[in-house]
């Protein structure tokens, strides 16, 4: 009898071990990942030693010095500009994907399904492919239009909407086919027109989705750095990106320790922006798969 527990326990071991128990190993694993670099920027930032090998031992030493010296190096002034251009990139993304998404969703049209196709592979050439033309094109603006130009947000702004359509109509279209017609048509009965079913009814009803969207394109404008390069020359009209960047291009003379602590800073927003719109983000990316 105690053979026959003992074996049907080793039985209940194994499928638990088959079944669950490397799925904790695997999580315990990822979470290390995870989080070891983030513990050892955070404990390069709190070290006013200066070096990322000096920070090896983990909170060795813990001082605000690093913090305090990112006001007179201009950290501020790239954290104000990196938050417009990245605010303004996400609402212009959501509206103008919505509007797109709408019309492919709602409208019948010559060219619909190829339109969509289209859409969808041309994002899959990077928009930094065309940084030498999208050069050439704002210094030519500059000469007409100098608040689009070369160096200027509004023009760094202009670009980044310019790749807006894509993947982001593909996976609003999506969700805006889960919204049923008979809304649309018991609108229309009421006399409401397009514009206002659009502004009114549909957008309330594709918040999760408005949401993912305005995120992913926030966190990619917040972070990006190659079109920014190639557009924003002075320190002023820099971006969190293009400064850090700075800090660290000099190996010799880099101060990793301010560069750890405008990094930790620097993730303040995004950690909050996806904490805000956390309930929305599981709708809003799986809804959209539900019908096509």
């Amino acid at each position: 009898m105690a053979r026959s527990t003992e074996l049907h326990t080793a039985v209940r071991g194994r499928r638990w071990w088959s079944e669950i128990g490397w799925r904790h190993v695997v999580g315990v694993v990822m979470i290390a990942i995870c989080l070891l670099p983030l513990l050892y920027v955070l404990s390069a930032s709190l070290n006013p030693g200066g070096t990322l090998t000096g920070s090896n031992q983990l909170f060795r030493t813990i001082s605000l010095e690093n913090y305090t010296e990112l006001g007179p190096r201009g950290y501020m002034n790239w954290a104000v500009n990196s938050l417009v251009v990245s605010s303004a990139t996400a609402v212009g993304t959501v509206l103008m994907g919505a509007a797109a998404a709408y019309a492919f969703s709602r409208f019948r049209f010559r060219g619909r399904r190829s339109g969509l196709t289209t859409l969808l592979l041309v994002q899959m050439f990077p928009q930094m492919l065309a940084f030498v033309a999208l050069f050439l094109l704002l210094l030519s603006l500059s000469e007409v239009f100098p608040a689009i130009g070369l160096n200027t947000q509004l023009g760094l702004i202009c670009v980044y909407l310019g790749g807006a359509l894509g993947v982001n109509t593909f996976l609003m279209y999506g969700f805006f086919n889960t919204v049923p017609r008979e809304i649309d048509e018991a609108a229309k009965i009421d006399g409401a027109s397009h514009a206002q079913i659009f502004w009114t009814i549909i957008l309330r009803l594709v918040a999760p989705i408005l949401a993912v969207v305005g995120l992913l394109s926030f966190i990619s404008s917040y972070g990006e750095f190659i079109i920014a390069k190639v557009v924003l020359q002075r320190p002023e009209r820099f971006t969190l990106a293009l400064g850090l960047y700075n800090w660290a291009s000099d190996e010799r003379n880099a101060r990793w320790g301010i560069f750890a602590a405008g990094a930790v800073l620097a993730a303040i927003p995004v950690v909050a922006l996806f904490l805000f719109l956390q309930k929305y983000i599981v709708g809003g990316l799986t809804a959209g798969s539900v019908k096509g």
